[in-house]
């Protein structure tokens, strides 16, 4: 259904103020044109009316700042001290702002992080990776080995499978941050691993894969080789640079769109086996808690999902003209369409994605909307190429109960108050 389609199927008087980009730039240029006119007067000169009476607010050039004299750079860059984003960040884990970011890709700087047993600190020129087990050739790699391989560099996003894990019970977070930020997005290099089963000889029989870390908590995970081998990376390097120690450094497994915890961090060994290895990690965490008693195991694929960045938990909004500009992902594959509701989910309308589009990748979309200053819910929905749609609360709930810790992906709700400020909601 197109937006005109829309309009008048919903009840006459109920629908949102939505602004389409035509007319706001039409609008907007008559009066940014006005602006250019009287800013273009040379300093000191009268802006004049057509009556020719002089106007006493007319503007003058402002005072330029480059005239005070700089620093020299640094050897590595530094973002300005007028900047503020950073993460937030406890014993056991990091989360990305993503309310104070722009553009799909999370700074390396800024990307979430998830540990068990603190942050290694690990030397490349002794790190060895070892891959055996059912393999006719079992090897060890050095770091100046595998960058020897032919490499790939691809946008993907990582996710916690615990993102969103106090929105469960309640409303947890107070900002996009804090409801979603075990979740970022980067550029990733490293030698597919494809190729280094090959050079191993990995036998037909190998069915699974055991990854494990060299951190202190050795975290490992089974991975089942038939869905990974075509994806997988083995990455040293992140955003064009070496990985941070945070990210693995020097080594690590990238799996994308599964859940963060199958993407083992300072990767250290590659064991193949027949079956699942059945590790500590799988047979006591990593499982799905729901509402009969069981649980379910090896969910490994995280599913559509999208959160508007802006306006968002901890922001204020003026009446008027607002672009409602968010985030939307899915471990299935593209996102194929997102849309907006400003009224909480009675009436949706399309929101413009914004290009690149890639497959297990975040996508940025865009949304025009005008605020009349009356209390309202922002929401967002995202569907992917699979036909997969981003399940309401109420949805999500009565499929999985409240009993689980991870994989929430329910339809995330603010609240836009009378005085603009806006909250964190569940519907």
């Amino acid at each position: 259904m197109n937006q005109q389609d829309a309009e008048k199927n919903n009840k006459a008087g109920d629908e949102p103020a939505v602004v389409s980009r035509r007319k706001f730039l039409a609008a907007g240029a008559t009066v940014v044109g006005a602006t250019v006119a009287r800013a273009v007067l040379p300093p000191g000169s009268e802006a004049a009316d057509p009556s020719g009476r002089p106007q006493a607010d007319a503007p003058t050039v402002p005072e330029d700042p480059t005239k005070v004299p700089g620093t020299p750079p640094g050897p590595y860059g530094e973002r300005s001290t007028f900047e503020r984003a950073t993460r937030l960040a406890s014993s056991s884990h990091s989360l990305t702002p993503h309310q104070d970011l722009d553009g799909i890709i999370t700074p390396s700087s800024l990307h979430f992080e998830r540990h068990h047993n603190g942050v290694p600190l690990i030397d490349p020129a002794r790190h060895r990776l070892l891959i055996h087990g059912l393999v006719e050739r079992p090897l060890l790699f050095t770091m100046e080995d595998l960058r020897r391989f032919p490499s790939v560099s691809r946008l993907a996003f990582i996710e916690c499978s615990g993102n969103s894990a106090g929105e469960w019970k309640a409303p947890g977070g107070h900002t996009a941050q804090k409801t979603n930020g075990l979740f970022s997005t980067s550029e990733w290099t490293g030698v597919p691993l494809k190729i280094l089963l090959r050079e191993v000889g990995a036998k037909r029989e190998a069915a699974w894969m055991l990854a494990e870390g060299s951190d202190a908590a050795a975290v490992t995970r089974s991975i089942p080789l038939a869905e990974a081998v075509e994806e997988a990376l083995l990455c040293y390097a992140q955003n064009g640079e070496a990985l941070r120690p945070e990210q693995g450094y020097p080594l690590r497994l990238l799996l994308p769109g599964w859940e963060g915890n199958t993407s083992i961090k300072w990767l250290r060994r590659l064991k193949l086996g027949t079956a699942p290895f059945m590790t500590r990690e799988e047979t006591s965490h990593y499982t799905d808690l729901m509402p009969n008693g069981t649980a379910r195991q090896f969910t490994l694929v995280m599913e559509a999902k999208s959160l508007i960045t802006s306006p968002s938990g901890g922001q204020q909004v003026q009446p008027g003209f607002i672009e409602i500009r968010g985030l939307a992902w899915s471990g299935r594959g593209r996102v194929t369409g997102v849309e907006v509701s400003t009224d909480g989910g009675h009436f949706w309308t399309p929101a413009t994605l914004q290009e690149p589009v890639l497959p297990k990748c975040t996508t940025a979309f865009r949304f025009g909307w005008r605020w009349a200053g009356e209390e309202t819910i922002l929401q967002s929905r995202c569907t992917d190429e699979s036909g997969y749609v981003q399940p309401t609360r109420q949805a999500l709930l009565a499929v999985r109960g409240s009993n689980s810790y991870y994989h929430y992906n329910a339809i995330q709700s603010w609240k836009v108050a009378r005085d603009g400020r806006v909250s964190n909601v569940h519907l």
